[in-house]
Order: structure tokens, then sequence, then C-alpha cells
């Protein structure tokens, strides 16, 4: 790891080190954007003080919902556009499934809907939050207030791809990234004032040693969501037309112990969040009662329905991604098979079997992970922007690994490069 740090802040690799300052210039460009309040707002009349079930749309935006910046929705729209359009490539609209199956073309056009879709998620989303936010507004008003959140959408997307092209790629997710890791030093802030400020000395020494037990368990959170994201399955594949040997390189199919990633935690907090902002544009107050008493993640009820859904949506995800029976036909067609498996529905219910069992443990770990903030808050009197684990935590850590692997790929590629063409110059 610290030579590839070495090689790349090496002058040799300037093309790199252009990217890198590229990504830091747009995320830069995108926290700046964070603090800008929409036009026309009045801060008094501003209702988000607690935002509750939109905690994680305000955490991936860097408190950007919070201050009801032009960022406020940051590109949230995009992602439950995107989750939209894949699940209608499972037949259930033939055009989108005829589109996935045609190559590069088809994922374009793809993308262009998909986009399409966000932009139209954003502003139905902007004028539901700045009537339930906002107070004492017209329709005018919020139908202005929804068109600018629209454009910080529009050019937060357009920023991900700027990054993805001139940058070190992954601008949707390094967006992402940045709003979460841009809300941690005040976090740890507010912690530090929980624990320690305003007591006396015997306080004082209980408040630090608790601050740094704080650091500890969040550390020892990181490492583990580390060690879960990079673990997975291997299972060894064999070609007929080839044979081992001492020595060689063995194939396999890796299958990740977390597959799903963190969509099973937005798609269930979603359906949950939804009837609290319904609740919140209508404003019924036995509506509200009903969902803070057996809806919300804070209830008995809740917090049980959304480690179901958790689950639930891990082991559809994962399937979603990876179906057993094409992998099987796959290996069939090129010759390969499992040693020890014969092909065809052996192979199928081997594979099946494999992922419901590493599935199951990954969703163990992300209900987990989602619920450790909700248990936290309930035993904690910190501000309730204190938290442990959750959704952001797993994402940074995704986005981390992924990015630093295409660093690495890159230089392994300039290396390779470079010897090519110094062995044909000799």
């Amino acid at each position: 790891m610290f030579a590839n740090m070495k090689q790349i802040f090496n002058p040799k690799n300037k093309d790199l080190q252009k990217r890198i300052l590229f990504t830091l210039f747009a995320l830069f460009v995108f926290k700046l954007g964070t603090t800008i309040i929409v036009p026309g707002i009045d801060k008094s009349a501003l209702g988000t003080d607690s935002l509750g079930f939109l905690g994680l749309i305000n955490a991936m935006g860097g408190g950007a919902m919070e201050k009801f910046s032009i960022f406020a929705l940051g590109v949230m729209p995009y992602i439950t556009a995107s989750i939209i359009i894949q699940l209608l490539q499972m037949d259930i609209i033939p055009y989108f499934a005829e589109l996935a199956k045609q190559g590069q073309v088809g994922r374009d056009k793809l993308n262009q809907i998909t986009r399409v879709v966000g932009i139209i998620l954003a502003f139905v989303q902007g004028y539901m939050f700045s009537f339930a936010f906002i107070k004492g507004g017209t329709v005018m008003d919020y139908m202005q207030f929804a068109t600018v959140l629209t454009a910080g959408t529009s050019l937060l997307l357009w920023m991900g791809d700027q990054i993805t092209q001139k940058g070190i790629g992954n601008g949707i997710s390094m967006i992402i990234m940045a709003g979460i890791i841009a809300s941690l030093p005040s976090m740890f802030m507010d912690a530090w004032n929980g624990f320690v400020v305003g007591g006396d000395t015997h306080a004082l020494v209980f408040g630090i040693v608790s601050f740094l037990v704080f650091v500890i368990v969040y550390v020892a959170i990181v490492i583990g969501v580390v060690f879960v994201e990079t673990t997975e399955r291997r299972i060894p594949i064999q070609y007929a037309n080839k044979t081992t040997s001492v020595g060689a390189n063995q194939s396999y199919i890796p299958f990740k112990l977390n597959s799903a990633g963190v969509m099973p935690v937005i798609f269930a907090s979603a359906i949950i969040s939804a009837p609290s902002l319904i609740a919140q544009v209508i404003k019924n107050e036995q509506f509200t009662l009903f969902i803070n008493k057996w809806i919300s993640f804070e209830s008995t009820t809740g917090f049980i329905l959304y480690v179901i859904m958790i689950v639930a949506f891990a082991y559809f995800y994962t399937y979603f991604q990876l179906k057993p029976k094409e992998l099987s036909e796959n290996l069939q067609k090129n010759g390969g098979f499992i040693p020890g498996i014969r092909p065809g529905d052996e192979t199928v219910a081997f594979i099946s079997r494999t992922l419901n069992r590493i599935t199951f443990v990954g969703a163990i770990f992300l209900s987990i992970l989602a619920g450790l903030p909700i248990v936290f808050k309930l035993f904690s009197n910190l501000p309730t922007s204190v938290t442990i684990g959750g959704t952001g935590l797993l994402i940074v850590v995704g986005v981390a690994l992924e990015t630093w692997k295409q660093l690495e790929s890159q230089l392994v590629t300039r290396n390779y490069t470079t010897r090519s063409r110094g062995r044909r110059r000799y």
C-alpha cells in the first residue's frame, strides 16, 4: 500500500496527480454548495431542526438538508431512479429488459432514462420537502424552491460525470462519500462536548475515558466493515480443455459476503420512511401519532419491520445481481464446471445453497450495522448528530476500497506500459 502511495506522488505520474487534484477541487465545490441556502427562504420559517427519517439523506449530503441548501436533495433522486429502473428490467417492462441485453448501447440508453427519471423525482421530492419544512409559503414559492433544488441535483450529477471522466472515477459515489466524511468532524466535536464539556473534575475524567471508548468502538466498527466488505467465498472452477498443475493459477467464482452492498438498507429505509414523509406533508395529528407509535424507526414494531425488510431485500438484491441458473449456463457454455458437482441442476442447487448461506451472514451484518444508530440513540443522551455504525459508514468504506482498487489498477497499467516502451526501445 505504501509503495503504491509513493508511486502516486511520483513526479512521473503527473496525469494521475492531476486527476486526484481535479477530484478534490470538485468535492470542494460540492462542499461549498452545501453552505449556500436556497434563495428566498427565511431561516426562521425553516423547520429542519428535527429531520428524523431524513437523517440518511442529510448525512449523505454533508448536512445540506438540515441547512436546506441548493444541494439539499443530493444525488438521492438519481439513486432512487436507478433502483426503479433496475427493478423494471426484471421483465416487468419488456423494453427495459431488452435494453439491458443490448450491451453498452443499451446501458447508455438506460442511463439516459435513469437521469430523466431522477430529475423528475428531484422536482417532486423538492416540492414535497419544501412544503413539509418551509412554513407560510405559497404554491409558487414551493415551485421556485423545488426548481432550485432540482437544478442543484442536476449540477451534482454533472459534477459526478466530470469526476468519472477527468478524475479518479466513481463520481456519484465520491460525492456521497465526501458528504458523509464532511459530517464526521462535527460529529466527533459534538461527542466531545457531550462527554467532556460542562462537568466537574470527576465527571471530566469519566467523560474523557468515555470519549476514548467511543472512538475505539467507532474504529473497531470501521475495521469490521472493511473485513466484511473484503471477505468473499471462492468457488473453484475447472475447465475441460485445461489441465491444472502445481503453481498454476486457480480459476474461481468469487461471491462477496455482502453481495447486495448498501442497497437493502436503502430499500428498507425508503419504504419505512414513506409513511413518515406522508405524515409530514398532510400534517394529520392522528396519522402522525400512529406512524410514530407503530412504523417509525424508534418504535419496536418499526425497528423489527426494518430488520426483516433489510434481510428480505438482501436476498432479493443478491439474486437480482447473481442468478444461479445463468451462472450455471455460462459455465457450461465455456466448458467449465465445479469439481465434484455435475453441470446443470446440481450446479444451480450448489450455487443457490452457497448464496443462501453467505447472504444470511451478510444480511445479519447489514441489520446490525443499520440498527446500531437507532439503538445508540435510545440509550444515549448525546446529540442526535452523534452516532455509531450506520449506512454511511458502509458507503464510505465501500467507495474507499473501490477507489483504491481503481488507483492500483491504473498504476499497474502505467507500469506495464512504461516497461513495454522500454523493451521496444531496447
